[in-house]
Parts: structure tokens; C-alpha cells; sequence
């Protein structure tokens, strides 16, 4: 039966590292998700107020399909220049295509990033001309490594998630046979992780080792036929308005994926969201997932390999339904302490 990884996280797919960097005063951070020496990549946006960068370089008709590293930040549109900062830091490192062989010209990483929301949260975002997130980015990139924190970190400081903090959740899946799949999220929706008791989470049925609690089904019924939570609410808190929510993630793999198989994977890993956010791929989203895989393990070719490719897919959506409600679980004191 497949399981977590040993880590239950994303780095479960070898070969991967995640760092994150946090501004405690503007109450915003970045993670970053390190790719090696770049991965085959694609990239899904289903939400209606989106902030992205560099999602065109991984179309499949497009040239490049790779990725040395994704960026996930807070800041909205001041957050996509964390992603300046990791394409200069991986430059230095030599990491990037070399655009031309043998000359002094600088490496060009590959370095997508998507962003969300987080500026109406208290914190100082008095920033002038100087948002932290170039910094952030570049701390981020050098604290990757296997093993991260979750919750109130990076990307997800200053996360809201319905009327709960949101935050940076992960999980993995071991298909057997070399293949491993991962997620990781930073969950900021409109829509709630939990019904309408407040208990229980939409992604409950997709639980593994009591990763979220294990508090398992509903214990009482409860009417479901309103899908926002607490309309009034929301608006008292300004959220239920165009670009100021989203889901951006990052699901990866092990198998020797193509970048238009990629961008499979990251549009069968949409419905990872779905399944744990209600509603989800709003107007007022910008849900945003991308898609990497490693090439470890090889895939032969034909109608077999087109279903691994909607193996891992299915992994995938199940693995960000995962992330999503354990990042509602490590953000929340109040659902850790339910019994």
C-alpha cells in the first residue's frame, strides 16, 4: 500500500532541497525549492488573480521546460523579486545555461516563481523603494536543504486560510518501484481547509498516519450547501477581493518526466486543491501550482508510460490535498489541541 516518505516531506524526492527566509517586522517571507542543476518543469494557473513569474519559459512549445529553482513568496507583486535574487545567487554559483559556450558570460538560471497576498496582515510593510523580498530570496536558496519547517514560515508567514492562519504544508507518496511524488504549498485561500463544524478537514479521506490529527470523518452531520466560510466575515476582513488570496505549490517526482508530462501532473495536481479547500480557483485566487521531476527513475514509452504519468498525477492532486490541510494543522494551535 503506498505510504508517506520517510520524511513526509517534499525532499522525500531525492534530490531536492527547500529553505525558507522570514521578515518577522513586515510579516512576510519567500521558500525556496532547489532543484539541482535543473529539473524538466511545467507550470498550471487556475486561479483569477494570479502573480507569477517565468511560467512561460516552461511551456511545452516553448524552449526551455526546466527549472533550477522556484521561488514561492509572500508580498504580492514586491515578492517576485526573491526570484532576482536566487537567479543572481545560483548565477554566482555557476548554476544556469550557458547561453554561449566558452565565453565570460554569466549563467542564466531558470528560476519561475509565483506569489501571494499577504500585504493587509499587520505587519510593517513601510518598505519604500527597498521590499526585503531580493534578500529573502537569497537567505531562502541558502538554507535549502532536506529538511524544513512547516507553518508559519516562509512563503506562509503571514498566510491566512479562510478565517484560519494559513501556512507552508508538505507531503509525500511512495508509489514503490523508484517513483516518489511530494508537494508543498503555501496554503492562503478565500476558500476553508475545515467544514462547517470547524473540525473537520475537506481533505480528511486522503489522511495518512494521522499527519493532520487523525481526527478522521465528520462526527455529527452539518449543512455543506454553502461553500464560503462566513461571507461577512470575509469581507470584514477585506480578503474576499480580486488577487488577495491564493494556493501556490510545488509537486515534484522521481521519474523521468517530459516538460508537457510536467504540465500534466501540475493540472491533475489542481484538484489536490480542490479536494481540501472549499471553494477553491476563485475569482479572488490565484492558484498556481508547478510541476518538477527529477529523471531518476526511468519510464518506458507508450500507453504504459501514459499511465505512470497519470499515476504520479493522481499522487500528486492527493499529495497537495495533504499539504494543504496539514499546513491549516501546523498553523493552528487551536486543531492541534482537537481530539
Amino acid at each position: 500500500m503506498p505510504a508517506p516518505g520517510a520524511r513526509n516531506l517534499i525532499t522525500d524526492v531525492g534530490g531536492l532541497g527547500v529553505g525558507h527566509a522570514l521578515d518577522e517586522e513586515a510579516r512576510s517571507g519567500v521558500t525556496v525549492v532547489l532543484c539541482g542543476d535543473g529539473w524538466a518543469a511545467g507550470v498550471d494557473v487556475r486561479g483569477g488573480g494570479p502573480g507569477t513569474r517565468e511560467t512561460e519559459a516552461l511551456s511545452p512549445e516553448n524552449l526551455v521546460g526546466r527549472a533550477h529553482a522556484l521561488v514561492l513568496a509572500g508580498g504580492s507583486v514586491f515578492g517576485l523579486a526573491a526570484a532576482d535574487g536566487v537567479a543572481a545567487a545560483l548565477s554566482d554559483r555557476g548554476v544556469g545555461l550557458e547561453m554561449r559556450q566558452g565565453s565570460r558570460s554569466p549563467k542564466v538560471p531558470i528560476v519561475p516563481c509565483a506569489v501571494l497576498y499577504d500585504l493587509g496582515n499587520g505587519g510593517n510593510k513601510s518598505w519604500g523603494r527597498t521590499p526585503p523580498y531580493r534578500e529573502l530570496g537569497v537567505a531562502a536558496l541558502e538554507a535549502a536543504g532536506p529538511d524544513f519547517a512547516l507553518g508559519r514560515v516562509g512563503a506562509g508567514r503571514g498566510a491566512a486560510l479562510g478565517l484560519l492562519d494559513g501556512g507552508i504544508g508538505t507531503a509525500s507518496l511512495d508509489l514503490g518501484g523508484g517513483i516518489m511524488v511530494g508537494a508543498l504549498v503555501a496554503a492562503n485561500a478565500v476558500g476553508s481547509a475545515l467544514m462547517p463544524d470547524g473540525e473537520t478537514y475537506w481533505a480528511w479521506p486522503f489522511e495518512l498516519a494521522g499527519e493532520f490529527g487523525g481526527r478522521g470523518p465528520p462526527r455529527r452531520s452539518m449543512d455543506t450547501s454553502n461553500p464560503v466560510p462566513d461571507d461577512s466575515r470575509l469581507n470584514d476582513a477585506g480578503r474576499a477581493q480580486v488577487g488577495v488570496n491564493t494556493t501556490i505549490a510545488v509537486v515534484a517526482c522521481s521519474a523521468d518526466l517530459g516538460g508537457a508530462e510536467c504540465k500534466r501532473v501540475a493540472m491533475m495536481a489542481h484538484d489536490g486543491i480542490a479536494r481540501a479547500v472549499r471553494p477553491a480557483h476563485t475569482p479572488f485566487d490565484g492558484d498556481t501550482i508547478f510541476a518538477v521531476a527529477s529523471a531518476a527513475r526511468p519510464l518506458v514509452g507508450g500507453m504504459h508510460r501514459a499511465a505512470e504519468v497519470a499515476r504520479i498525477g493522481a499522487a500528486a492532486a492527493d499529495c497537495t490535498a495533504r499539504a494543504i490541510a496539514r499546513a491549516a494543522y501546523a498553523s493552528n494551535p487551536r486543531l492541534q489541541r482537537l481530539r
